[in-house]
């Protein structure tokens, strides 16, 4: 597929908010100092109640404002791919931030790789509340994964790795979504996800720029990934995962991805006072995780009082003696 790159009338900015006042101008002011400037911003309201029509009022005629009553950020994003008029799509949650050169890092890339339908990049990981910011994938580190290259052969790749970016810093075309379908708007939690491993079926490569490109600010209240941390929810998007995969003749690919998914998911809820719903989960996909796993969740799950009870001590101390390396969400959040 041969892509243009060589104007600015090629990107539009799709923005879903919900209730976010108190960041959208500082998401805003992030876009429009892009030193490549993108043809429209589009603000897709999902049935805020506070001021967020005030704030982006205030901007005039630089941004595009949609109202629709509240159904998620999936329903939200499509509302906005269905209003935008460039080629490319880029997105931005209302309460994070690009970096002023975002967009002019990744349409250089484009340019030196015309075949790609899609390109992410680095971002920061900030715990405003600690007064932590940390790049999420090193200097370093990134030397050691792509050396000289600037794609991954497989998004799948990049993903396992934990350098695919995250959803402030894709930048996909436009036509990908005509062809894969917008976001599911049925999954209350991994929708993202899901719409990228889609996307990855039918491309795989994709680019990726070293540079951070954007700010994500963990401890947002009323967080998605705090509300719907259920093993059936997690679960279903797994199962639709394992027959899409299939479908597309990509099941090998994917079944690393699901490993790795379902060891984060009950290894997460362990420390988020779900013990419980691990079992169940694992039930579920007996294949898709190592016996030696399956056997440590057992036993970690024999005696829930004791193990939330050392898992608030272990979370405790590692906090304290500041042992972790990479900056997270607060457990309270």
């Amino acid at each position: 597929m041969s892509v243009q790159t060589d104007t600015s009338d090629n990107i539009s900015v799709v923005m879903p908010a919900y209730n976010a006042a108190g960041t959208i101008g500082r998401a805003l002011d992030s876009v429009i100092a892009q030193t490549h400037p993108a043809r429209e911003i589009i603000v897709v309201d999902d049935g805020s109640t506070d001021r967020t029509a005030q704030v982006v009022s205030e901007y005039g005629g630089r941004v595009e404002y949609l109202y629709q009553d509240n159904a998620g950020p999936g329903a939200a994003r499509n509302t906005g791919i269905r209003a935008a008029r460039g080629e490319w799509i880029a997105f931005l949650d209302a309460d994070d931030e690009w970096l002023p050169h975002r967009l002019a890092l990744q349409v250089d890339l484009l340019g030196r790789h015309p075949d790609l339908a899609w390109v992410t990049g680095n971002y920061i990981d900030c715990a405003c509340c600690q007064n932590r910011r940390q790049e999420r994938v090193s200097p370093d580190r990134t030397q050691e994964l792509l050396g000289d290259r600037e794609c991954f052969a497989s998004f799948f790749d990049a993903l396992l790795l934990d350098a695919w970016g995250c959803t402030d810093t894709m930048l996909i075309r436009r036509s990908v979504f005509e062809e894969v379908g917008l976001f599911c708007t049925d999954l209350k939690r991994g929708h993202d996800f899901d719409m990228w491993w889609r996307i990855a079926y039918r491309y795989p490569r994709i680019g990726f720029c070293p540079e951070p490109l954007a700010v994500y600010h963990l401890d947002v209240p009323g967080s998605v990934i705090r509300r719907y941390y259920e093993a059936s929810i997690l679960g279903e998007l797994i199962e639709r995962h394992v027959q899409l995969s299939q479908r597309h003749g990509m099941a090998e690919a994917f079944r690393p991805v699901a490993s790795h998914f379902l060891r984060l998911w009950t290894r997460g809820m362990l420390f988020n006072d779900r013990i419980g719903q691990i079992r169940p989960l694992l039930r579920r996909f007996p294949t898709l995780t190592s016996r030696g796993w399956r056997c440590l969740m057992w036993l970690l799950t024999l005696c829930p009082p004791l193990t939330r009870w050392a898992c608030r001590v272990l979370s405790s101390v590692v906090r304290r003696l500041r042992l972790r390396q990479s900056v997270v969400r607060s457990p309270s959040a």
